[in-house]
This record gives C-alpha cells, sequence and structure tokens, in this order.
C-alpha cells in the first residue's frame, strides 16, 4: 500500500526539465529534486548552461545540464542518447522550454511565426516522441507540458503564442489518448501571470506612486488579487510528475490565482 507521503515522493526517478535555466522551468526543476528526482535540463547556450548548473549546485541540487535545441531531432536524439549514458532514462519530462513574441498578427511575419510555433509546440512533440518508446520499455513515465491561459483564451498580439499553446493542449490530450494504456500520464501545467525578472517593468510603480496599468489589470483579472510567483508552480507540478496523479491524464491544471473562472469586476 503506498503512504500519503509516498504520493508525493521522486526518489529514484530521472526529470528532464527543458529550458529550466532560470524562471519557472528553473523552480520547477529545483521543486522536483527536493522531492527526490534527479534533474536533467538543457539549454541551446553553453554558457547559460554552465551558469545554471552553478546555480543549482549553490541551490544543493547535483543537476545535470546539456546544450541542445529541442527543435532539432538529431540533437534531440544525440542529447538524450548522452543523457541515458551519463544518468539513466527518463522517466519525467516537463516541456517547459518556450519563447513568446508580443507582434500584432498583421505585422508578424512568418518567419518570427514559425519561430514560436517550433519552439513551443513542434519542440515539445519532438521531446515526447523521443522518450516515449522508453517510457513505454519501462512500464511508464509522466509527460509535463506547460501550457499557458493562452491555451484557453486569446489576447491582443499573442496569436502564434496562443495558436502554440492551444495546439500544446490537444498535443496533451492526444498523448494521453495514444499512450495512456502504457502507463504513460500526459498533462498540462498552465501558469497564470507569474512575477518573474521577465515580467518585473510591468509591476514597477508608477512615477507617481500608481500601479503600472497593466499590474492593475492582472490584479483585477485575479481572485487572488495577486501575481503567481514560480514557486506556486512546484506542487502542481510535483502532482503531475508523482505517483499521486498516476490516474489523471489528459489534463491540463491551470495554477491562475483564478483567472479562468472570474469574468471580472462590474465597472
Amino acid at each position: 500500500m503506498t503512504t500519503e507521503n509516498e504520493l508525493f515522493r521522486l526518489d529514484g526517478k530521472v526529470a528532464l526539465v527543458t529550458g529550466a535555466i532560470y524562471g519557472i522551468g528553473y523552480a520547477i526543476a529545483k521543486g522536483l529534486a527536493q522531492a527526490g528526482a534527479t534533474i536533467v535540463f538543457n539549454g541551446r547556450n553553453p554558457e547559460s548552461v554552465e551558469k545554471a548548473r552553478l546555480e543549482y549546485q549553490a541551490d544543493g541540487i547535483d543537476a545535470h545540464g546539456y546544450v541542445f535545441d529541442v527543435t532539432d531531432e538529431a540533437a534531440v536524439t544525440a542529447g538524450l542518447t548522452q543523457i541515458k549514458q551519463d544518468v539513466g532514462e527518463i522517466d519525467i519530462l516537463v516541456n517547459n522550454a518556450g519563447i513568446i513574441k508580443r507582434i500584432p498578427m498583421t505585422e508578424m511575419t512568418v518567419e518570427d511565426w514559425r519561430e514560436v510555433v517550433d519552439i513551443d509546440l513542434t519542440g515539445p512533440f519532438i521531446m515526447s516522441k523521443a522518450v516515449i518508446p522508453a517510457m513505454i520499455d519501462n512500464g511508464g513515465g509522466k509527460i509535463i507540458n506547460i501550457c499557458s491561459m493562452m491555451s484557453e483564451l486569446g489576447r491582443e498580439t499573442v496569436s502564434a503564442y496562443a495558436a502554440a499553446k492551444g495546439g500544446l493542449k490537444m498535443l496533451t490530450r492526444n498523448i494521453a489518448s495514444e499512450y495512456g494504456e502504457h502507463n504513460i500520464q500526459c498533462n498540462g501545467l498552465g501558469p497564470g501571470y507569474i512575477a518573474t525578472p521577465q515580467t518585473a517593468p510591468l509591476r514597477e510603480r508608477q512615477e507617481d506612486g500608481s500601479r503600472h496599468p497593466f499590474d492593475e489589470f492582472i490584479i483585477a483579472k485575479t481572485p487572488a488579487a495577486r501575481w503567481g510567483s514560480p514557486e506556486d508552480l512546484v506542487g502542481p507540478a510535483v502532482f503531475l510528475a508523482a505517483p499521486a496523479s498516476d490516474f489523471v491524464n489528459g489534463h491540463v491544471l491551470y495554477a491562475d490565482g483564478g483567472i479562468l473562472a472570474y469574468i471580472g469586476r462590474q465597472p
């Protein structure tokens, strides 16, 4: 019989979190490590990967960093081969690597569109395709796709991102449908608006002491009345990676402070 504590433990598991060199991915990787997983991460830049490895080390985590691009299938295959030799097969894959380009749709070039869709949707396809055969051979595995509220909602200037994240939601459901019988659970984690260095300018106080207009907008739209923190995503990620979620499949768990449930305050 599995104890309550064991339901959320990841001891003996190898977790690959793509793009986990800072921000949300770093926080999730750190949380998985604290639950007992061995952490593997990747990035496209050797200097960034090494910097992140040292930051993990400073946090007491012996993370294994690799340089490869999630959109390059040959590089992914080579990277996973090396990871298998160095660390072992991947038990948990978190498809976190992603970008956003905020450009009005009619001004966005096809090249920009393709870059966003390639990284945010094709990358998770390539990564998942690469790890699923070994997961089948090993009796199961977990795939967590980092979705977005834009998997459900549209917004100005994010056409490519919304299209990719909407597609990622459906890829999540299809992986669950196609490989659930092999004890592979594929779920999504959809962050709300998260306070990171990248969003810091949107939260700065104005010269008169008032909130930034976008900050006001987010606070008004969020029942929790605050931005999330990267740490707010750790519990949901551990749940989706752990035995506790063994009968949860094809679901997107939104950690958004209630935004998707809320129509907003009356003017």
